[in-house]
């Protein structure tokens, strides 16, 4: 049994019986902990106590959406990474997906191997930074990140950025003035047997400069078109 599943404690959100009884087989004989909730209301019950490590959510449930519940889950600054399960393939809804607060989807019908994985790179991350020690503050301008209490500011103002989007910005803000190629971000962040669509790179990169960079203040991810990105400031938007 892999060491780091054997602490791991999930929450599986899914309103199809079967569904969840085969998922909590499956998952508890990996060695994980599981609990289980069949609508959104007991979801977001579950989760108050702050017990969860990660979420396996169902896109459409009988009370709220599985979008809904991310958004109040992050409207209230809880970061427990979100595995969404969807049928919906269309771009504007993986967008729709992540934009809530989702830290990954993965569409039905899927295979076992690839949910379990994904739950394994997620945790991987999820440790890391939990076990962080070092407190020294990291900083580039007038940006800065606390790796102990993954406080992030820019120009003294506080930042809420979710476990993959704060990821990505320690990987940049680490190469600052430095160019990080778009495969080396793919594999440090989302892992090395990363299944998704590279597409996905792009969307994070515009979550973080959306929160990064407000009106008035330099801009700070700059695209190196067919390398990567680089952390540096810029130019004010207009």
């Amino acid at each position: 049994m892999p060491a780091e599943t054997t602490q791991a404690r999930l929450l599986i959100v899914e309103d199809d019986q079967r569904m969840r009884t085969f998922l909590a087989g499956e998952l508890n004989c990996e060695g994980y902990g599981v609990s289980e909730a069949e609508d959104g209301q007991g979801a977001l019950m579950h989760l108050r106590d702050g017990s969860t490590d990660l979420v396996i959510l169902d896109w459409t449930l009988p009370d709220f959406s599985g979008v809904e519940i991310c958004r109040r889950l992050r409207s209230s600054g809880d970061i427990t990474p979100v595995l969404m399960l969807t049928c919906h393939d269309d771009v504007r809804d993986r967008v729709e997906a992540l934009d809530s607060g989702a830290d990954d989807y993965i569409l039905k019908p899927f295979s076992i191997e690839e949910l379990l994985a994904r739950i394994r790179a997620h945790l991987r991350r999820t440790a890391y930074w939990q076990g962080a020690v070092n407190a020294d503050e990291i900083s580039y301008g007038d940006l800065s990140v606390n790796t102990a209490t993954r406080e992030v500011l820019r120009a003294k103002a506080a930042i809420s950025l979710s476990v993959r989007e704060y990821d990505l910005l320690l990987c940049l803000l680490r190469r600052a003035g430095r160019v990080v190629e778009r495969e080396d971000i793919l594999r440090e962040v989302w892992g090395e047997n990363h299944f998704g669509d590279e597409n996905l790179l792009g969307v994070y990169i515009r979550y973080l400069r959306r929160k990064l960079e407000p009106d008035g203040l330099p801009t700070l991810i700059q695209t190196v078109r067919g390398v990567g990105f680089m952390l540096r400031e810029g130019e004010p938007r207009p």
